[in-house]
C-alpha cells in the first residue's frame, strides 16, 4: 500500500482547515440571535399629524426581524394612524432620539439607506416587508468620497408628502424619497442605553475604544 503523497496530504490539510473554519463560522453565526422584535417612535413635534385626531392614540409601530441564512427579514406594522398616509423607510447610521426619548443634542440620521414604501390604509393600519442583509451587517461604503465601510443599525421613516407634515409647522422639503421631494422624519428607533447601538445590532461587543457590534 502506497503512503500518501505530500500534495495529498497538503490538500487534505486545506480540506479540513475550511472545513474547520466553515463549522466555526457556523457555530459563530447559529450562536446570534434568530429573530429580534423592537419599537419605532413618532417625532414629538408631528404626532398630531400621525394620529386621525387629536384625542386618538398615539400611533404604533412595531418591527419583527428575522434572521436568514443569505438575507433577512424584516417585518414593518404600522397602527393607529391617520388614514391614507404615505411614508418613505430607510435604515440609518444615527437616530436623532436618545435612548430615553429625548432628542439628541446634536441630531442627525448620518448614511441612510431607502429601503421600501409604506402605505397607511383607510384603516389606519400599514405594513412593509423588506428583504435583504439587515442583522449586525448592514453597512454602506463608499471610496470615491472616502467614506469607509459604515453600519446602519437604525430604521426612520418619512412622510412622503411634506403637505400631510405643514400643519405641525413644517416647511421645505427633505430629500428622502425618490423624488428627493419629502417630508420630516416621522418615526424613528432608539439607540441602545448601555452600546449606544441601533437595534438591528444584535450582538455588540465592547473594546477600549467603545462598542461596536460582531458581524
Amino acid at each position: 500500500m502506497h503512503a500518501p503523497s505530500l500534495l495529498t496530504r497538503v490538500l487534505a490539510g486545506v480540506a479540513a482547515a475550511a472545513f474547520a473554519g466553515s463549522v466555526g463560522m457556523a457555530a459563530a453565526s447559529s450562536s446570534k440571535p434568530r429573530h429580534t422584535t423592537f419599537a419605532m417612535f413618532p417625532q414629538a413635534q408631528f404626532v398630531n399629524c400621525l394620529k386621525p385626531s387629536p384625542s386618538s392614540p398615539t400611533p404604533r409601530v412595531t418591527v419583527d426581524v428575522h434572521r436568514g441564512d443569505l438575507n433577512d427579514t424584516a417585518e414593518v406594522e404600522l397602527h393607529g394612524f391617520k388614514p391614507n398616509l404615505d411614508f418613505d423607510l430607510f435604515t440609518i447610521q444615527h437616530s436623532p432620539q436618545t435612548a430615553t426619548g429625548a432628542p439628541d443634542p446634536n441630531p442627525s440620521v448620518g448614511l441612510a439607506w431607502y429601503q421600501s414604501d409604506l402605505h397607511v390604509d383607510n384603516h389606519g393600519s400599514g405594513e412593509a416587508r423588506v428583504r435583504t442583509i439587515l442583522l449586525d451587517q448592514i453597512f454602506g461604503v463608499d471610496k470615491d468620497v472616502s467614506l469607509a465601510p459604515t453600519n446602519t443599525f437604525n430604521l426612520g421613516f418619512w412622510f412622503n408628502n411634506p403637505a400631510d407634515a405643514h400643519n405641525c409647522g413644517f416647511t421645505g422639503t427633505t430629500p428622502f424619497n425618490g423624488e428627493h421631494q419629502a417630508g420630516p422624519l416621522a418615526f424613528v428607533t432608539r439607540p441602545n442605553a448601555i452600546t449606544a447601538l441601533g437595534p438591528l445590532c444584535t450582538d455588540p461587543v465592547h473594546s477600549a475604544s467603545g462598542f461596536s457590534c460582531n458581524p
